[in-house]
């Protein structure tokens, strides 16, 4: 019978004792991501960045030492500066990666966020130069999708542009009401004025006239002066005192407010540049707004090719300056846009006609066209005939829908767009009025004709064999990006503060996401 081994061991282990490896390289694995990152960036060209530092002082952590260590800490999603700094005193990759440099999380912060701003975009170019070289995009389809991520801001200290408004509406009223509470004005202002108030208020008194801050300082100085005159005049001391102590400093707080919302809804206190938007993952729709930032991204073979921070909320209104950011970045546009239903305004049809690249950009009713319940929907001006000879529509019932007039407007971006009115000549006696239109009136419908035009050249496009092939691989492009750098890398706030630095942040995320995708193919 074959005995048992009773006596326990265990394998050598003693701390004080020198052990191989020596090198640290001989603990990584050849193919480990951290080799990619080491690689790609030791062959760019950061001219730039080194032009960035001066001689002088105390030395400097190497830049390409530095850039190394910020992209594979976002690989790894590391993307506290105390936390990198962290693993450079722990992990052996990132010993390695900054070759026993061990920089404070202020410098490795003060890099991101101050040297970093002015090179970003030439950095992102040498790596996208880079995938180019070796086959990886060929820039030919540009696949663009925007999200939501989530600014480092206060979400209960905000400002909206409705109450800025009302507010410095209120306060010119007083300011006009309290001038005319004084009684005497001499006589030069008499025989200038006549019955007006003072030119500076818009020469009413009824607060109609839009008084500033500087305006209203003139005026201030004026009633000093008179003052001087009258030393006794209490009522016109105590209204100066108001004007000066309260109205002025709180004009001077609304149109400092005014400027720094520059055309949109809000803006949070904690970060002037991030707007409050509705986020996809607040499903409830009594939901608070977040300040946030509206990021686009453009993919080829899921790779960013390239990227654009804006403070708007809705997508169709950042495509235009993006693909502005990506022309100048690359010389030139890919040759084919895709880009989901968002993006389908007469704005950016024109936009893209212009610059003569394939249009492969969904309109919001391009899915619903198709079905039939769209086609059974009779009284829909969608579905109704048009005359171009005659510039009419017509009816389901055979009327005529004559031009009555055109209507101008124009984009936020600028863009001058001119819509058509047409009216029925007569519904009172139509059978199926009430099915057609809810007015009291004859039935009127507004058409772009222009962006008709332009949705029956998309809509061959986007119905072609190539087409069906660009809007299915679409949902795969930049979905998947998404997916990664907000789902898996939990990257759904940003650190910095300002449209720059958060630009610069989401830039070190796109080139990190390019090098893990380079690892894998």
């Amino acid at each position: 019978m074959r005995r048992k081994h009773q006596q326990v061991t265990f394998k050598p282990y003693t701390q004080a004792q020198l052990s191989l490896p020596m090198k640290l390289d001989d603990l990584i694995a050849a193919d480990h991501l951290v080799r990619v990152v080491d690689r790609v960036i030791e062959g760019l060209d950061l001219d730039g960045l080194m032009r960035g530092y001066k001689g002088g002082g105390t030395s400097s952590y190497h830049p390409r030492m530095m850039l190394k260590v910020i992209v594979y800490a976002y690989t790894q999603r590391i993307y506290s500066s105390r936390q990198i700094a962290k693993a450079l005193r722990e992990n052996i990759h990132f010993m390695w990666l900054s070759g026993g440099n061990q920089p404070d999380f202020r410098t490795l912060n003060r890099f991101r966020s101050t040297r970093m701003k002015e090179v970003i975009a030439e950095v992102f170019a040498e790596v996208l130069e880079y995938l180019v070289a070796g086959g990886y995009v060929k820039l030919e389809t540009y696949f663009v999708d925007g999200t939501k991520v989530e600014a480092n801001a206060n979400r209960y200290r905000y400002v909206w542009a409705k109450n800025v408004q009302r507010y410095q509406t209120q306060v010119r009223e007083k300011i006009a009401r309290l001038l005319a509470e004084i009684d005497e004005v001499n006589e030069e202002e008499q025989a200038e004025y006549g019955d007006d108030d003072l030119e500076e208020l818009g020469g009413r008194g009824d607060g109609s006239g839009d008084v500033d801050s500087a305006e209203l300082s003139a005026t201030i100085a004026r009633l000093n002066e008179r003052l001087k005159g009258e030393p006794d005049n209490k009522a016109l001391a105590q209204a100066v005192r108001k004007l000066e102590d309260d109205y002025q400093p709180r004009l001077e707080r609304y149109e400092r407010q005014a400027a720094i919302l520059a055309g949109r809804n809000s803006y949070a206190k904690t970060d002037e540049a991030a707007t409050y938007m509705r986020m996809k993952e607040d499903h409830r729709y009594d939901a608070q707004p977040k300040a946030a930032y509206n990021v686009q991204l453009g993919t080829e073979n899921q790779f960013v090719v390239g990227y654009s921070v804006h403070q708007q909320a809705t997508d169709s209104p950042c495509l235009i300056p993006h693909l502005q950011q990506v022309q100048e970045q690359l010389g030139s546009l890919p040759q084919r846009i895709v880009a989901d239903a968002g993006y389908g305004s007469e704005e950016n049809y024109a936009y893209l006609e212009a610059q003569a690249v394939g249009n492969y950009v969904k309109y919001p009713l391009f899915d619903r066209e198709r079905k039939r319940s769209w086609r059974k929907q009779r009284y829909r001006a969608d579905n109704w005939p048009y005359d171009a000879a005659r510039d009419q529509f017509t009816c389901p019932q055979g009327n005529a829908l004559t031009k009555l007039r055109s209507v101008h407007d124009q984009t936020s971006n600028g863009y001058a767009r001119e819509r058509q009115l047409y009216e029925c000549a007569d519904c009172s006696t139509c059978p199926v009025k009430g099915e057609c239109t809810r007015a009291a009136g004859n039935r009127r419908v507004i058409v772009s004709l222009t962006l008709r035009a332009y949705r029956e050249r998309v809509r061959e496009f986007l119905l072609s064999a190539e087409g069906q092939r660009l809007l299915a691989k679409r949902a795969v492009e930049v979905e998947a990006v998404f997916g990664r750098l907000k789902h898996n890398w939990g990257f759904r706030r940003f650190l910095l503060r300002g449209l720059e630095k958060v630009s610069t942040e989401w830039g070190l995320l796109c080139i990190a996401h390019n090098m893990a995708k380079l690892a894998t193919c």
